[in-house]
């Protein structure tokens, strides 16, 4: 196992979550399309700083994606979601020391949630939904070999993209760790197991289409 892929993880995670927690505290300033941002920038810069130590998961279903795509070994996913989760939960715990008490607990430390007025069915289908747009993304522009050369770039837009359309709904986690490391921090863990389902459904379908059907796969010669 690679501890220079599990640390550059846990560093890209951490600041994803960091970051994204901090905006939602500066939420009355710089609104849903801000907090947006945020995410999908602190995702984009990352994704681009880890790509080439660990292929800039920063995310279980990334990672379970690549799993099932068999870009990656069991062992080095498991490793990388572990170290995923102790990022993400190290963040939400430094992020409560930055910030006011008052304003993190109006947030419960960012916690992605599911709305007033959405139910469980439209919420699961929502992280699903645009999990599977991120991952599918991952692969269109970091793992296939033919992927143009943009960095983290158009991933961090997917994340800004799912945030600024999915967090009205479900909170747009689109990332098991995200949702993890706040429920620690604030003690609260009402529907985790949707949080770690949906988007690991997501990963699974986007690493199935696009590395089952859409990659091209190097032809054996005779």
């Amino acid at each position: 196992m690679n501890i220079r892929a599990l640390v550059a993880e846990f560093i890209g995670t951490f600041t994803l979550v960091f970051i994204g927690i901090a905006a939602i505290g500066a939420g009355s300033m710089i609104g849903l399309t801000g907090i947006g941002l945020a995410h999908g920038l602190a995702f984009a810069v990352m994704v681009s700083a880890t790509a080439a130590i660990s292929g800039g998961h920063l995310n279980p279903a990334v990672t379970f994606g690549a799993l099932v795509a068999r870009k990656i070994s069991v062992v080095n996913a498991a490793g990388y979601i572990v170290a995923q989760c102790l990022g993400a939960i190290a963040a939400a715990y430094v992020v409560k020391m930055a910030v006011p008490e008052q304003i993190i607990g109006a947030i419960q430390v960012g916690l992605p949630a599911i709305r007033p007025g959405i139910s469980l069915t439209q919420g699961f289908v929502t992280e699903t939904v645009l999990t599977f747009f991120l991952v599918f993304v991952v692969f269109g522009t970091m793992i296939d070999k033919r992927a143009p050369k943009v960095g983290g770039l158009f991933i961090g837009l997917a994340v800004a993209m799912g945030v600024m359309v999915g967090a009205p709904m479900s909170g747009a986690a689109m990332n098991p760790a995200r949702h993890l490391g706040p429920a620690v921090a604030s003690g609260l863990f009402d529907n985790i197991w949707l949080y770690w389902a949906a988007p690991l459904l997501g990963g699974l379908l986007a690493g199935l289409v696009y590395g089952y059907f859409l990659e091209e796969r190097e032809s054996s010669t005779s």
